[in-house]
């Protein structure tokens, strides 16, 4: 391993993905640079407070939400701009995929400003990998409306897609959603319902619409979800 890579440089944003549920997913370079970075700029700082103390790290915290950051991304690229080394992270995952981290990144981008990804953990490529269903091709649509309409409008647009469609769903909608595909797509439409990835309830139902749709109504549904519809003509 190249040490160099393990240290922050001035005026550098790194974008760190940290475990979606199994600390041990953490990477090493990732624990590198999350324990020596000026700031890091986070979408709960009780959430990666939490992760941090686990490690043993103690760093300057700022709170990077949806509901401040437009102002806070300039003012993050602004402290990069004086040479600060900053990293953002999620809650969970790899920053940018539907949480703040976009606007950020584009800010920095815009002025000029070294962007440095530290890849690892994704429920999206987890999900993909270990789901069966075909990945030559995809649409990641992150979390659709909560409207019923709305979710019914997006499966009637896509019904013909010809790649697999992607997405992450509330626990409080899942069932719902589930009913949904199986009456707009079809009951042998395959899908995959991922829920808790790599936590201790971690589980895969994959298999038509209709037979995932049962196992589902006898699984509890707390936790996060990811689902994946494949394209029309996939068979299992």
């Amino acid at each position: 391993m190249d040490n160099a890579s393990l240290v922050p440089l001035p005026g550098h944003l790194y974008v760190v993905a940290t475990p979606i549920g199994n600390l041990a997913d953490l990477t090493t370079r990732a624990r590198a640079i999350l324990g020596a970075v000026d700031l890091i700029a986070c979408e709960d700082t009780r959430t990666t407070g939490v992760m941090l103390t686990r490690l043993g790290i103690r760093r300057e915290l700022f709170a990077y939400h949806e509901h401040n950051e437009i102002e806070a991304a300039d003012f993050l690229a602004g402290l990069l701009a004086e040479g600060k080394s900053i990293a953002v992270v999620t809650d969970a995952g790899t920053p940018g995929l539907s949480d703040p981290g976009f606007r950020l990144v584009r800010a920095c981008r815009k002025r000029g400003l070294p962007v440095v990804p530290v890849p690892g953990p994704s429920a999206l490529t987890a999900v993909l990998s270990a789901s069966g269903l075909p990945t030559n091709g995809f649409l990641f649509v992150g979390f659709l409306p909560s409207k019923s309409s709305a979710r019914r409008a997006f499966l009637d647009q896509y019904r013909d897609f010809p790649y697999t469609l992607a997405l992450y769903e509330s626990c409080h909608r899942i069932g719902k959603f589930a009913d949904e595909i199986g009456e707009k797509l079809g009951p042998e439409r395959v899908i995959c319902v991922a829920k808790e990835v790599t936590k201790l309830h971690e589980a895969f139902l994959v298999g038509p619409a209709e037979a995932v749709r049962q196992r589902l109504a006898k699984t509890s549904l707390k936790g996060e979800f990811v689902v994946l519809i494949a394209p029309a003509d996939f068979v299992l």
